[in-house]
């Protein structure tokens, strides 16, 4: 017995425009884009097929002969369990905008209500899981990629996992929006001006930007894109910057309008 599947994957092929097609699979195109340090959702074909018992086994990238394991506890199981619905609140921004602030803050005021939720913060996982990795663009768009992962892992476990990092190219956050079911990919955009965060530069960065001590730095000599539809925009009012808790707040208003704080 064979049958044929789709299921999506990142590419971190960078270069000019191209189509590819696999000729060991169905024929399934998939396209690379010119992108300083993004990468690329693509359709990839996993072959399925049965082994002797008749158990069903597949291929996905480089992962032969493997095969997905389904338990009797399932997603709705564990957020019962919880009181609160599983989902990944991904804080985006430029370097001193206060996303790692504004995730502690947020996931404090989850925990005094009660709620479970788990911060990723980009510095924290380059210690361990990502500590391969350097900030070049390929790195970069597979560090982004790891953490979706492992973002995706945490919404199916039913805790509300906030991953905090820069990822700065709208390519790489889409993907990861990708890996999710619609409505549990939450993406909040740090809408701090470059001058205040370059002012903050709470880790001196900047100026060794500026001195040309770091190359490649985001929003000086790399572009950061800025979210088009972002479910959430935390931003200055009226000259005056909100305090990571009233930012907090925010998204927890949020959280309680869909219905998130609740199994």
């Amino acid at each position: 017995m064979q049958a044929s599947q789709l299921q999506w994957a990142s590419s971190l092929k960078l270069g000019a425009e191209k189509i590819e097609t696999s000729s060991s699979c169905s024929k399934l195109g998939f396209v690379s884009f010119k992108r300083r340090g993004s990468f690329v959702v693509k359709a990839m074909a996993v072959n399925l097929s049965s082994d002797k018992n008749g158990s069903l086994l597949s291929s996905i990238g480089n992962s032969t002969n493997i095969q997905w394991h389904q338990c009797s506890v399932k997603k709705e199981d564990r957020e019962n369990l919880l009181k609160q619905k599983g989902c990944v609140i991904w804080i985006t921004g430029l370097s001193g905008s206060g996303k790692s602030t504004v995730a502690c803050a947020l996931s404090g005021s989850l925990y005094s209500r009660g709620k479970l939720a788990y911060v990723l913060d980009g510095d924290n996982v380059r210690h361990g899981l990502n500590r391969d990795l350097s900030f070049k663009a390929e790195d970069r768009a597979e560090n982004i990629r790891r953490i979706g992962e492992v973002a995706k892992l945490f919404a199916d476990a039913g805790v509300i996992c906030i991953a905090s990092l820069i990822s700065p190219y709208r390519r790489d956050r889409d993907a990861c929006r990708a890996l999710l079911p619609a409505g549990e990919f939450i993406e909040v955009f740090m809408d701090i001006p470059l001058d205040v965060c370059e002012a903050r530069d709470p880790k001196g960065l900047y100026k060794l930007a500026r001195a040309g001590k770091i190359k490649g730095f985001t929003g000086i000599d790399d572009p950061y894109e800025s979210p088009l539809n972002c479910e959430i925009a935390l931003k200055n009012k009226g000259g005056e910057c909100m305090s990571p808790c009233e930012m907090a707040e925010e998204v927890i208003s949020y959280l309680e309008e869909k219905g998130f704080l609740q199994a």
